[in-house]
């Protein structure tokens, strides 16, 4: 019987035999165009089943990859739902919140297999573009920051730090230190900007939390931090994948200011 957290995933299985491909031959389409992008996975005809009857509802990064490469369509329209965690209240009515994590936009029930709290499903270490926005309110006007930046993971932690001459403004080295809840990141931010710049080298921290496209290549969110005259200011920010390699050749590579 399938409950309300597996419902069939009916548009991935249109996609695929419009396709004219079997379960089988859609797993062996996602291995190819893995090996072929240099991305490997294994994907297997019991995967997509698993997809198809919404037992998994969601592809993990590499599969998600595959997948757009196959259809030529984002993962999102494929009928997956990306889960984030979300609280609920105690059924002792005590008005607290326990942290659980639902899928579909439904809590998950106790006893739910899942994974363990703070599980990543994919390593994010490589290089990535990191661009935002701030207004600027000595100039009244909206500004752009872009750094190329190296992130480093170790199990759920993932470290960050803008490689040397790699900001869109010269001398403003940018510095993140995050925490990886599936497909969430939270953590801080530190930028010291250049003493010859309109900050006159000012130091500004503030916290940031981004979420984690199914590819795993993209991660938008919203930064905060606070202004010159006394307030918290907020706007969007993301890191886009450039390379999965941090060998010196791809940091000399990157060591440039972003286009």
């Amino acid at each position: 019987m399938t409950t309300a957290q597996e419902a069939p995933n009916d548009t991935l299985r249109a996609v695929r035999i419009g396709m004219r491909l079997s379960q089988d031959g859609l797993a062996r389409e996602l291995r190819r165009a893995g090996d072929v992008a240099g991305d490997p996975n294994d994907a297997s005809k019991r995967l997509v089943q698993r997809w198809e009857s919404g037992v998994s509802t969601w592809p993990r990064p590499v599969y998600a990859r595959a997948l757009q490469r196959v259809t030529g369509l984002p993962v999102e329209s494929l009928g997956f739902i990306l889960p984030v965690p979300m609280a609920r209240v105690r059924s002792d009515g005590s008005g607290g919140h326990d942290m659980e994590h639902g899928t579909n936009g439904v809590t998950a029930a106790v006893g739910t297999p899942r994974p363990a709290p703070g599980t990543a499903t994919e390593n994010y270490s490589g290089v990535w573009l990191s661009r935002y926005e701030f207004f600027s309110s000595g100039r009244d006007s909206t500004f752009k920051g872009a750094h190329h930046v190296v992130l480093l993971q170790h199990g759920n932690k993932l470290t960050g730090r803008s490689l040397d001459g790699a900001s869109l403004n010269p001398g403003s080295p940018l510095s993140l230190d995050l925490t990886i809840d599936r497909n969430v990141v939270t953590g801080t931010w530190v930028e010291q900007t250049a003493d010859d710049g309109y900050y006159a080298g000012a130091r500004y921290h503030g916290a940031v939390q981004l979420l984690v496209e199914p590819t795993g290549r993209r991660m938008a969110g919203k930064w905060v931090g606070f202004g010159k005259d006394f307030d918290v200011n907020t706007g969007p920010w993301e890191l886009v994948f450039q390379e999965a390699s941090t060998g010196q050749e791809t940091l000399e590579k990157y060591s440039r200011p972003p286009e």
